[in-house]
């Protein structure tokens, strides 16, 4: 008898890391020590963040990537759990989970540093994807090996290129929808013209978004284009605003959102993320996402 797959709104694929987040006055010159003023300790990583917001929305969320059976992987894989995040397409491995420091200024901005150790990407077969029927996927491009059985399955496809890399320029024309950062369309086209970029991109993916951060979005799709201003909100730090923002229009493209709806849904997620330190404790539930939009019509 064949179990029957589970049902699953948004299964997110990718990068998870354990987040050490420092509050810091100002970011520290050469050989210079600073204090900080506070401190976060949280899971992290584009697809997982995904995954939690996804959850907190109210929809059925799964990760599928890596973790390792170290004290980092232990402590995301719990947290995971607690937050209603399907965690059963995790492999687990003896290679250390990525780890990442973040030094967090006053007016929001950041600075990382992600180290993965030996840890690599996974290959196609490690995860048995035959158990699962999401309605959506989403990728961050970390894990490209193992985005290709999905990818050929036909599900709705959402890539988060947040940077241009090997994972994010191998997927960035199988998808049917590319949300990519400023960064990425600067990366990709060789320089800072965002809707030069758009046009260029739209000739490789049905549908692109270019995130401008406090600027708001500007989008492409079948033929039409347009913008939409970001959400006012009071920023502390701002990341992971774009792993809340691919969580939030990967749920909203789950739950058959118009696309104006869609793309006000995903920036007033990204927005909200901004007002807490820390991605993890900034990733809205729906309460929150229903007061901003409501304040903001």
């Amino acid at each position: 008898m064949t179990t029957p797959a589970s049902p699953i709104d948004v299964l997110c694929v990718g990068h998870a890391s354990y987040d050490l987040v420092f509050a810091v006055p100002r970011h520290p010159e050469a050989d210079e020590k600073i204090f900080a003023d506070s401190l976060i300790a949280c899971g992290g990583g584009p697809a997982a963040n995904a995954a939690v917001t996804v959850a907190r929305l109210g929809y059925r969320a799964a990760f599928a990537g890596y973790l390792g059976l170290d004290a980092h992987g232990e402590l995301h894989h719990a947290e995971l759990l607690r937050e209603g995040v399907a965690t059963g397409w995790i492999a687990r491995g003896t290679a250390p989970t990525p780890l990442s420091t973040v030094l967090v200024k006053p007016d929001g901005r950041r600075a990382l540093v992600n180290y993965k150790g030996d840890t690599r990407p996974l290959p196609a077969d490690t995860i048995d994807f035959s158990t699962i029927a999401p309605k959506v996927v989403l990728f961050d491009g970390h894990e490209p090996e193992l985005s290709a059985p999905l990818l050929a399955r036909k599900i709705p496809s959402v890539l988060d290129a947040g940077s241009l890399h090997r994972g994010t320029e191998a997927l960035m024309s199988a998808v049917d929808y590319l949300v990519c950062s400023e960064k990425f369309a600067r990366q990709w086209l060789g320089e800072d013209d965002p809707r030069r970029a758009l046009a260029a991109l739209a000739e490789r993916s049905p549908a692109v978004v270019i995130t401008l951060g406090e600027r708001g979005l500007i989008w492409r799709k079948e033929g039409e284009s347009g913008a939409l201003p970001a959400f006012r909100v009071e920023p502390v730090d701002t990341t992971g605003a774009g792993d809340a923002f691919h969580g939030g229009f990967a749920a909203g493209l789950a739950a058959g959102l118009d696309w104006p709806g869609l793309l006000r849904y995903a920036s007033a997620t990204g927005a909200l993320c901004c007002e807490r330190l820390g991605a993890r404790p900034g990733l809205p539930d729906l309460t929150r996402l229903r007061g901003l939009l409501e304040s903001q019509i």
